[in-house]
């Protein structure tokens, strides 16, 4: 849509969100790994909205080579990857808006990544490591805002402060982002460090922004249930997953039940990318694929180790025909499992009893696509309790921009969501699964 400069940036993001059919779900920007190929895929398994990788807008707008790499003439294109929202990471306003130039007539808006919260971006000055420079940040958002024909929305990750995160949103929103993603965690919070994003401080931000703001949430999603769920609590459009996408692209489908696509099997899912791997041009599509691959076989590897090495000693470059024999050798294992008389009974996802935090624990076969969680200090994490971002108790009532809100007592850990497979019953059987196939 071309951008109407009298307009008001919050009125015009509502407008852009309805006239792109009001998406409800939405591919993170991902450094890498929502390329091209990674978005017609999850598109396929109901995702309506999707971001670009994060590209560095210097390197984008100064190096040829660097661009002819991460963009491709069918990046996008109107028949398939639209709507499309081009993330850019930034430290300079006059490199950044030659970057969004580059791009502003194939996209419906272009993002400014403030939540990045690798090493990399606080060596490069970007990303979550901007949230100390307010005038910097202010200054970015508005050059795009002034000087390109489409929107600039931005995302963000919170304080533990909810005040400071509510100031921090709104001076966003007041440099002219006509929506905002909301990561519900810190800056510190990655890696083993993660922990639980906070839908609550969500809910608070939602509520004391304007109430015509295009509100994304991001975080702890990690079944196709948990997007309804999040979206009551907090209120928010949409709901955007990163991690929970990269493992399982089901995790959109919420058409219906059907397992099939809500948690694929890992066989049928990594055929069905790497057909559309070949099918891509460029090279950012090519270059990720190796990581897709591990994420997406990643329960199915922790059996069948034996296939880790091989993936890890294919390069990303080496002809098309080696992926090949890896993928008909996914097929084959899982075939063979299918072709079990007792599958009927072993391909069962069970499904535990309602949590304190609101969801219900899962237990999926190894040979169909799943949530990954970390194990930590070799430890998994549902043996232990991790920190919610911003979870300090906040006492008595707050005064919040003419809103008396009274602070909920929230526990300072909750556990992770994740449990381990259930009955040994159906872990022996599984073991006998894996020799059968395997001798």
């Amino acid at each position: 849509m071309t951008l109407e400069k009298s307009q008001d940036p919050t009125a015009l993001g509502r407008t852009l969100f309805n006239s792109i059919g009001k998406p409800r779900t939405v591919v993170a920007p991902m450094v890498d790994q929502s390329e091209l190929a990674w978005r017609i895929l999850s598109r396929r398994y109901g995702a309506e909205l999707a971001y670009t990788p994060m590209f560095h807008a210097r390197l984008f707008a100064t190096d040829e080579k660097y661009r002819k790499a991460m963009w491709s003439d069918m990046d996008g294109d109107k028949e398939f990857d639209r709507p499309l929202v081009v993330q850019f990471c930034a430290n300079d306003p006059e490199y950044l808006l030659s970057a969004a130039k580059l791009v502003e007539d194939r996209c419906d808006a272009v993002d400014l990544n403030l939540g990045c919260p690798q090493g990399i971006a606080r060596k490069g000055h970007y990303g979550a490591f901007l949230m100390e420079d307010w005038d910097l940040v202010h200054k970015l958002i508005r050059k795009l805002r002034e000087e390109l024909t489409v929107p600039v929305t931005a995302k963000i990750r919170v304080y533990d402060d909810w005040q400071k995160s509510l100031e921090y949103a709104r001076m966003v929103l007041d440099a002219g982002a006509s929506f905002i993603t909301i990561h519900g965690r810190t800056r510190d919070m990655k890696g083993q460090l993660t922990g639980l994003a906070n839908w609550d401080i969500l809910k608070y931000l939602r509520e004391n922004l304007p109430a015509e703001t295009v509100f994304f949430s991001n975080g702890n999603i990690l079944y196709p249930e948990d997007l309804e769920r999040c979206t009551k609590h907090v209120g928010c459009d949409a709901v955007m997953s990163a991690e929970g996408n990269l493992y399982n692209p089901g995790v959109f489908w919420t058409e219906d039940d059907d397992k099939e696509k809500q948690y694929a099997r890992v066989d049928k899912m990594l055929r069905e990318y790497f057909e559309i791997v070949k099918s891509c041009p460029g090279q950012a599509s090519r270059h990720a694929m190796k990581a897709h691959f591990f994420k997406l076989l990643h329960a199915f590897l922790a059996v069948r180790t034996e296939l880790r090495p091989v993936i890890g000693r294919t390069s990303v470059h080496a002809d098309f025909g080696e992926w090949e024999k890896i993928v008909c050798e996914v097929e084959s294992i899982v075939q063979e499992i299918f072709d079990r008389k007792d599958i009927e009974e072993l391909d069962v996802i069970t499904e535990g009893p309602e949590e304190s935090w609101g969801g219900r624990y899962k237990t999926v076969p190894y040979w169909r696509c799943q949530p990954y969680f970390r194990t930590v200090n070799g430890e998994k994490q549902n043996a232990r309790k991790l920190k919610v971002a911003a979870d300090k108790k906040r006492s008595g009532d707050e005064e919040v921009s003419g809103k008396t809100k009274r602070a909920k007592p929230e526990p300072e850990l909750v556990p992770e969501l994740v449990r381990e497979p259930a009955k040994k019953e159906k872990s022996e059987i599984i073991s006998e699964i894996t020799s059968e196939v395997a001798s």
